[in-house]
């Protein structure tokens, strides 16, 4: 779907939570890199996508009752064939109507498996005074723990993007700590950019976060993703 025929679909449902699903599909279709999901609605069909993508695959709950997936037993991760896809489906659906019986399940979303990189996150989230603000740090669950993050007001500039991964403390790692693979720190600086000038282009958008992105030595890629809409006027 377009841009403007995803919000559309998210309006008429009433509801401000994009899945994770249309989320990705509005932020790729600005250029931003993710890793791309699709939706599947029965077991054979996340075995099919399975399939056609490549193992090894994450499956994930697709539900707008269900916010921390992982907490509850919504994620799969390094699925390797297509009984492990489809004994983790049935696996996945069991654990969320046990934990959150309420919850309205649309399917499971399936993806590739993402190479691992350094965990960072890009976020965005709307001041009373300023307006949209965007936060960069070390990702994952790391961002939870150590709160290492930088922000500026968006929109920003090529001089905004290369101070706030700078001052963040665990810069270090970005660099290859103890031999570590580096990350792509232009090309970062790159990805901050495009995200401050569609959070400018969207003002719809009321909270946004790519996390994890995976930051390799050539390149980065979203792996997770969640949007939030304004309410509707």
């Amino acid at each position: 779907m377009t841009e403007s025929e995803i919000l559309r679909h998210a309006r008429k449902g009433n509801r401000a939570r994009l899945t994770e699903i249309e989320s990705k599909e509005l932020i790729g279709g600005a250029g931003i890199p993710v890793i791309e999901a699709k939706l599947a609605r029965t077991k054979a069909e996340a075995v099919a996508l399975s399939k056609k993508m490549g193992f090894p695959v994450v499956l994930k709950i697709v539900s707008p009752d269900v916010i921390h997936k992982s907490d509850s037993g919504g994620v799969k991760l390094g699925l390797d064939n297509a009984a492990q896809v489809g004994k983790a489906y049935g696996e996945i659906v069991s654990a969320i109507k046990k934990h959150q019986p309420k919850a309205k399940i649309e399917g499971i979303s399936v993806q590739k498996m993402a190479r691992p990189g350094i965990e960072v996150i890009i976020g965005m989230t709307k001041d009373a005074q300023f307006g949209p603000v965007l936060m960069f740090g070390l990702g994952g669950i790391l961002v939870e723990v150590l709160k290492d993050v930088s922000f500026r007001i968006v929109p920003l500039t090529k001089r905004d993007a290369h101070e706030m991964i700078k001052e963040i403390k665990g810069y270090p790692l970005l660099e290859g700590y103890r031999g570590q693979e580096p990350a792509d720190i232009p090309f970062l600086e790159a990805l901050i950019l495009k995200v401050s000038d569609f959070i400018d282009k969207n003002p719809e958008i009321k909270e946004l976060d790519l996390n994890p992105v995976f930051a390799y030595k050539n390149g980065a890629v979203a792996v997770d993703a969640r949007v939030i809409l304004e309410p509707a006027s």
